[in-house]
């Protein structure tokens, strides 16, 4: 029922940007106050967020590690499996937010029935759907500035025409439209086709992926099957940027279901698990140096204890402990001599 509702969401979302863009009156609301108000919620929502995390106390060093760590001169660590410094936090972090390295060595574990017994694979397939994804969504992204500067950078251009390399039809096939759907559908499939994942999905995990799946179909039926005014598309969105928007007449509604697509996700994202993306710099078990062996780490926030030393207890009970015959660290004829009077 996850799956039906988060569907059933999505159309309804694309059914009122269609209503938006239709209706003449509505157009400066989903194209001007609305998207105005979703990315205020977003900065505010993730600032918010980032705060938060910051707050929270982190006074020991608790990096998830699976090397060698830094102890003796003999002893060969591993610098980024186990980082003890900057350089090897930053190493590890680099190839944790590019390549998502530890999704690579993720497993998962089956229960095979001859024997029963346990049994351990790859899911190389997930780390490969998830980096096509979050790759082309870059890339798009990057692609999508044309729409928001004048002039247009040139490095935009060259991505633009390195992703539409293979001309496959008129307008070219962009290769990251066709990934990032790819990569959508899989992730999709996945949490649907396997029991266990199907299980813990809820419905926050699938209305991000028909939410990104539909901003994608639009995207695609905007460039191939739709004919909209992109002068027009471009006066909106520069207009937006430069706080002097402008509604344009002749775009197409379908822009406008695409448009407030996106800008639903915008106001989505700060309470959504889409926030692992800056979350992954915030998290201790990823930006912290293991180094727990070299340095001594207090807790801050713990009360101050009144401490009773072992020295202060014989005094106290060395009479008793001498009669118990008990060993004592000081004899008690010495302990009771009066002290030598100081020297003139």
């Amino acid at each position: 029922m996850n799956v039906v509702y988060a569907l059933v969401a999505v159309l309804v979302v694309a059914l009122l940007g269609a209503i938006g863009g239709s209706v003449a009156g509505l157009r400066p609301v989903f194209a001007i106050g609305l998207p105005y108000a979703a990315f205020a919620l977003f900065l505010i929502g993730v600032v918010w967020r980032i705060v938060y995390w910051a707050q929270s106390p982190v006074p020991f060093r608790i990096p998830t590690t699976c090397g060698q760590q830094k102890t003796l001169s003999w002893i060969k660590p591993q610098g980024i499996e186990n980082p003890h410094n900057l350089f090897g936090v930053l190493a590890r972090m680099a190839l944790e937010v590019l390549v998502f390295r530890s999704l690579f060595r993720n497993t998962k574990v089956e229960l095979h029935p001859d024997g029963p017994k346990v049994a351990y694979g790859p899911t190389k397939w997930l780390w490969a759907a998830a980096l096509v994804f979050h790759w082309s969504m870059l890339v798009i992204i990057a692609r999508h500035l044309r729409f928001f500067s004048e002039p247009v950078p040139v490095w935009v251009g060259w991505i633009q025409e390195l992703d539409g390399f293979f001309q496959i039809g008129v307008p070219a096939v962009y290769i990251t439209t066709a990934a990032f759907v790819a990569g959508l559908t899989y992730l999709f499939i996945r949490r649907v086709v396997i029991p266990q994942v199907r299980y813990i999905s809820l419905l926050n995990d699938y209305f991000p992926l028909f939410l990104l799946i539909g901003i994608g179909l639009t995207g695609v039926i905007l460039r191939h099957f739709v004919k909209t005014d992109i002068v027009g598309v471009k006066e909106l969105t520069t207009g937006l940027i430069s706080l002097s928007p402008a509604v344009p007449e002749a775009v197409h509604w379908w822009f406008y279901v695409h448009f407030f697509l996106i800008t639903v996700l915008f106001a989505y994202f700060p309470f959504s698990k889409l926030m692992h993306m800056p979350g992954v710099f915030m998290s201790p078990t990823r930006n912290l140096a293991n180094n727990n062996r070299a340095v001594r780490h207090v807790n801050p926030w713990n009360p101050e204890v009144k401490v009773h030393t072992y020295e202060e207890y014989e005094d106290e009970f060395r009479e008793r402990m001498v009669e118990c015959g008990l060993p004592v660290d000081k004899p008690l004829e010495k302990a009771e001599e009066p002290a030598a009077p100081a020297a003139d």
